[in-house]
């Protein structure tokens, strides 16, 4: 009889023991969790905050620009857009950060929007230098060319506003990013213990807007912890100094451009959902989540 009560005390005390491990696990990996959701939340609200900047820029270039044209087809074109513009940044509003669906649709709509008001930036800009020919027509032959004077100074006038205009319009535009783990043979893999390095492809966008010339794409890998995996140097985004994880130096001339980034892995990698982030000059041109087992 006692060693049947010993039995059970032992027993007891194994599940017991067994219990206690099984709850310290689960509380750190929830703490855990909790962390990776907080650093992924703070990433998220950044990128939303500065999408309704964006949009709340357009919309303003889209009123300031009615106002130097004269042309009413012209205006009422703007007007369509600059309504849109608004309507997508209500919408934007009221869209939480974490809905990532969503957040993703109005994030192409965005770069839709990017591209329309750059287009009306090219035809201004047009119009000006059409203009400009014009001003020394009329100097040849003042009094026949009264109206088109009046048209030529109010181009002159826009002019001066154009140059940020055409700066917003040149931003460009990172499409198709993709993130692979690849194992010791340079095979795909999608287990972080497994990697031994990490490719990060991407494509720029054609931009006939943007300055062309030696420019630098930085990119910046944040991990489930909420840390973002360094070696790639620092660089400047809203006013403070950020750490990259690669960076690659090309010579950009306007058109669509396919650009491939290595990283090799120095320190073990944790499962989950990794942020990848493109940057150049100081601005995020894309960013995509990719989870890993």
């Amino acid at each position: 009889m006692e060693k049947k009560k010993l039995i059970t005390g032992i027993v007891a005390g194994v599940i017991g023991l067994a219990l206690v491990g099984t709850i310290a696990y689960l509380y750190v990996n929830l703490d855990s969790q909790k962390k990776e959701n907080k650093a992924m939340q703070e990433l998220a609200d950044l990128d939303k905050k500065e999408m309704e900047n964006e949009y709340q820029q357009f919309a303003n270039q889209y009123s300031e620009m009615k106002t130097q044209i004269t042309n009413d087809s012209i205006v009422a074109q703007l007007t369509a857009e600059q309504e849109k513009t608004e309507r997508l940044l209500k919408e934007l509003k009221e869209t939480k950060s974490s809905d990532a669906r969503e957040i993703a649709r109005l994030k192409k709509e965005l770069a839709t929007v990017r591209a329309v008001l750059r287009n009306y930036v090219i035809e201004i800009d047009s119009l000006n230098r059409l203009n400009q020919n014009l001003t020394a027509e009329n100097t040849r032959i003042k009094g026949q060319y009264n109206e088109a004077t009046r048209q030529i100074e109010g181009l002159n006038t826009e002019r001066a506003s154009l140059s940020e205009k055409v700066a917003i319009a040149a931003q460009l535009d990172a499409t198709g990013i993709s993130m692979q783990l690849k194992n010791k043979r340079g095979k795909n893999t999608d287990k972080t213990s497994k990697c031994t390095n990490i490719q990060v492809n991407f494509t720029i966008a054609k931009n006939v807007t943007a300055q062309n010339g030696q420019k630098t794409f930085y990119v910046r890998i944040t991990t489930p912890a909420g840390t973002t995996l360094g070696g790639g140097g620092t660089f400047n985004y809203q006013n403070r100094s950020l750490e990259a994880t690669m960076h690659k130096s090309v010579e950009y001339g306007g058109q669509e451009m396919a650009i491939t980034t290595y990283w090799s892995v120095s320190q073990s990698l944790l499962a989950g959902t990794y942020h990848v982030s493109i940057f150049a000059d100081g601005n995020m041109i894309g960013s995509r989540s990719f989870t890993f087992k």
